[in-house]
């Protein structure tokens, strides 16, 4: 962009001594073009640090860097309110709960509002769609915006139809009179006008329990489009012209080419061989065609001879520990909990040491990876399902070199992400392959790519020391989780600061390893909560009452108390082979309990999961339907990893990377699901894409062990069957 054709965007100074205002560049011929005349709302926050804990990112590094959350509101002279935002849609359905937000405080139809998502020349800079943040900030920011537009345009309201301020009322998308008398609409006071407003955090919003659009069930926008076929993914894309791409990928993880021979792939029609170092490539007019090109290339790899497998991965990480790596988990810990330093022995009357652990799975996204890319002239155009636009354009630059404001990233809406899509290899392949035969690429990745080369959720070891009185009062707790992190690692429990610790340590990682659906907090809840389970039978106490007798948390012990009762806990005692679970836990302040009730037969080693209650409470809500929709997916999906998820690998290659060979979650695996919402609009929304998928593994471990007396330890729990 040139000087004159940049529109320099500045936030208010960051509340960290020395830290400059966070600045960022739209190109405002593109921007001015896409608004047309109107007013315009800026919102800039100060910056904050934001930290996926407990991920490892494809150089080894948490994802952690500043956060500017930024959103454009403009209403248009045609009364179209369009929402400009780096958030992106991967099936969370936040493209309606942000719309509410700003329908609620503009008083206007959902029809009205337009949201303009993810495009990295057109919208400000965003972090990411990760860590349950779209709901507790974006939206939180979106009601600021749209709260100043609408008190912006009572001003000019008033000054147009010389009335008193306060006499105005604002409804459906105009402002109006006392008493139905003169009204003009958005676009009639916006015509011709171009206004900017600067918000602040103090702006006032209104409250949860005044929501008239905000709460509700409102439908999916643009619903239809998705169950029809009509929304386009990036798998679905096509540009005039465009080739398709492939990928040579290497024999095992680690491998280096020693010798290739492209001449077969480089004499079949349409085909162009791309060789840059180790990335080879081919284009032709069909996806066939260009995997034909690869299938015919000859190479010759070299790789490790000895790489850990499947059969030996938890031994190896706790051998395999990186020095002076990893921390504390769960945030600050009291100074007992120095690295290498015990609890100290505490007087208890039982204690209990056990070891649990989780093995590496795959996200298993609908849409494998895709992209689509076009160089025009010295500018790049990435298409691309991912959860982080404006990462994916930092990575591309720096994979070519050139400025940022040279590479612009589009996101339509993509098939599912479950943190999986934070890295930008397709996104990058396609543009080496579009850059080498100046035209545009489509890169899709096949389902055993997206198996083998994608990242993949820590495998872990968890280790638990615990003591307890016979009266049920925990007296101590030391964990230590193994690679798969620190999230949730710390207790809710009531345990004396002094008397426990809780440790991430971090190891070497014979997969590549990154962010899934709540991060390691699924893994460290599912052994805390069947320690606790544990604790419970040893001093033959209810796994409820001795959990309640451990917690002050009021939220906490309010979801455990309305999924029992929910569930009828206390009502049906096991028998033999049926049994009843129950677990709980807090993540990214939202707290959850889950009840299960399971079949065992020890016979045929088969387990259904016939029922699941889960009681959740995210604060204020702001879809119904959309949040149960949520926690019914986060339980099938912690289902399929409890049960029988988990990657096979030995000498550098993965050897269950199809869907035939990798077990997901079937219509036939689907308990009963009762989903129970504690709707607390005295408390803030937060996220609900992710913390109910806490819950439900250990509560079917919990629940196997009451109808079988067989205690599982490690997930998946059944992949070979129901063994001791």
């Amino acid at each position: 962009m040139n000087a004159e054709d940049t529109l320099i965007l500045e936030s208010e100074p960051q509340e960290r001594a020395g830290q400059p205002p966070a600045r960022f560049a739209v190109n405002r011929r593109d921007f001015f073009k896409t608004l047309g005349s109107g007013v315009m709302v800026l919102f800039l926050a100060p910056s904050a640090l934001a930290q996926e804990a407990g991920a490892v990112g494809r150089r080894g590094r948490g994802a952690q860097g500043p956060v500017q959350i930024s959103a454009f509101l403009h209403i248009g002279e045609d009364g179209v309110i369009t929402v400009f935002t780096g958030k992106t849609e991967v099936g969370q359905n936040i493209r309606t709960s942000l719309a509410q937000a700003v329908a609620e405080e503009l008083r206007a139809p959902m029809a009205s509002i337009k949201m303009l998502m993810a495009d990295t020349d057109l919208v400000p800079w965003d972090a990411g769609t990760f860590g349950s943040m779209s709901t507790p900030q974006m939206a939180s920011n979106l009601h600021r915006v749209a709260a100043a537009a609408r008190e912006t345009l009572l001003d000019m309201a008033a000054e147009q139809l010389k009335a008193d301020r306060s006499s105005l009322t604002v409804a459906d998308g105009k402002i109006s009179k006392a008493g139905g008398g003169e009204s003009v609409t958005f676009g009639q006071l916006t015509k011709g006008q171009k206004l900017t407003k600067t918000v602040d955090s103090a702006t006032p919003i209104t409250p949860a329990t005044d929501w008239k659009i905000a709460g509700l069930s409102v439908p999916k926008v643009d619903g239809r489009d998705f169950v029809t076929g009509k929304h386009k993914y990036a798998s679905d894309l096509k540009l005039p012209g465009m080739l398709h791409g492939k990928v040579l990928r290497p024999a095992t993880f680690k491998a280096k080419i020693v010798s290739i021979d492209t001449k077969a792939a480089e004499a079949m029609e349409g085909v162009k061989v791309v060789q840059d170092g180790d990335f080879v490539g081919a284009v032709a007019p069909d996806s066939l065609q260009a995997e034909h090109a690869i299938n015919a290339i000859k190479v010759e790899w070299s790789a490790p001879t000895e790489q850990p497998s499947n059969t030996t991965i938890f031994e190896y990480l706790k051998k395999n520990v990186v020095a002076g790596r990893g921390g504390r988990g769960g945030g600050a810990a009291p100074a007992a909990e120095a690295a290498g330093e015990p609890v100290a022995p505490v007087a208890s009357d039982q204690t209990l040491q056990q070891t649990y652990t989780v093995a590496y799975i795959a996200h298993t996204p609908l849409e494998p990876r895709a992209a689509v890319a076009d160089w025009k002239e010295d500018k790049l155009t990435v298409w691309v399902g991912t959860q982080v636009p404006f990462g994916h354009r930092s990575e591309l630059a720096r994979a070519f070199a050139i400025p940022e404001e040279r590479v612009r990233v589009i996101v339509p809406d993509t098939g599912s992400g479950y943190g999986g899509k934070h890295t930008g290899e397709a996104a990058v392949e396609a543009a080496r392959l579009s850059k080498a035969a100046g035209k545009p690429v489509k890169l899709v990745w096949t389902r055993q790519e997206e198996f083998t080369w994608a990242y993949f959720r820590p495998a872990g070891v968890i280790d638990i020391t615990s003591g307890v009185r016979n009266d049920g009062t925990l007296t101590s707790w030391e964990a230590h989780n193994y690679q798969s992190g620190g999230q949730g690692l710390q207790s809710p429990y009531n345990i004396p600061a002094a008397n426990q610790k809780t440790q991430f340590h971090q190891t070497r990682a014979p997969l590549t390893i990154g962010s899934y659906r709540c991060l390691a907090a699924t893994a460290n809840n599912f052994a805390r909560e069947v320690h606790m389970d544990e604790l419970a039978r040893l001093l033959k106490m209810d796994p409820l009452e001795f959990r309640l007798k451990n917690l002050t948390n009021d939220r906490l012990r309010a979801v455990f108390e309305a999924a029992a009762k929910a569930f009828g806990w206390g009502a049906a005692k096991a028998s033999a082979g049926r049994g009843f679970g129950i677990a709980g836990g807090t993540e990214k302040n939202s707290y959850l309990a889950t009840c299960a009730e399971v079949l065992a037969d020890t016979a045929s080693g088969t387990v259904k999961v016939v029922r699941a209650v889960s009681a959740f409470d995210c604060g204020a809500i702001v879809n119904p339907n959309h949040l149960k929709n949520q926690i019914e997916g986060a339980i099938m999906m912690g289902l399929g990893g409890g049960l029988f998820e988990a990657m096979e690998f030995k000498d550098g290659m993965i050897t269950n990377g199809r869907l035939s060979e990798y077990r997901v979650p079937r219509f036939s695996d689907a308990p009963k699901i009762e989903i129970v919402i504690l709707d607390r609009k005295d408390k803030a929304s937060a996220g609900a894409g992710e913390t109910p998928i806490i819950g439900i593994a250990p509560a079917i471990s919990n629940a196997i062990f009451d109808a079988t007396a067989i205690r599982l330890r490690n997930l998946p729990m059944i992949r070979d069957g129901l063994k001791a």
